[in-house]
């Protein structure tokens, strides 16, 4: 092999006593990519996330529920399973979205207007939109 080159091929790579070679770790740093809008494609997935508008319940429908919590509360001793769907508000835009939860009734807490949960999950009264129970079948 006679080339150009042949007489560099096994010399020593240089290094410069002015400038420290840099860590592999910060050469990476170098390559990575460039974000020039940080926090653009969050806003952007944010704007894009879609919510519920919270229904207006007509009187006829506030009357049964009330019916029903009443009915809850003779029943309380017994913690009967209720299935509740409920608005919960989003805490970034207008709107929010509907959820359906069963679980085992500890209490209603007339005072803060409050469903709760074996689970500790907290419905607010203003907020339920459906109760379902074991206890309403004598209600029809």
């Amino acid at each position: 092999m006679s080339g150009k080159y042949d007489d560099m091929l096994h010399l020593p790579h240089p290094t410069s006593a002015r400038h420290p070679r840099m860590p592999i770790a910060e050469r990476a740093a170098i390559f990575s990519p460039f974000a020039a809008l940080s926090g653009h494609a969050g806003a952007i997935a944010e704007t894009a996330r879609l919510t519920d508008q919270k229904m207006e319940l007509d009187e006829d429908t506030k009357a049964e529920l009330d019916r029903r919590q009443a009915v809850l509360l003779e029943h309380i001793a017994e913690q009967p399973e209720v299935t509740v769907t409920w608005f919960q508000p989003d805490e970034r835009k207008d709107g929010g979205a509907y959820f359906t939860t069963t679980g085992r009734l500890k209490k209603i807490n007339e005072m803060n207007r409050v469903l709760i949960l074996l689970d500790g999950t907290s419905i607010p009264l203003e907020d339920v939109a459906d109760l379902e129970s074991n206890c309403f079948q004598n209600l029809f």
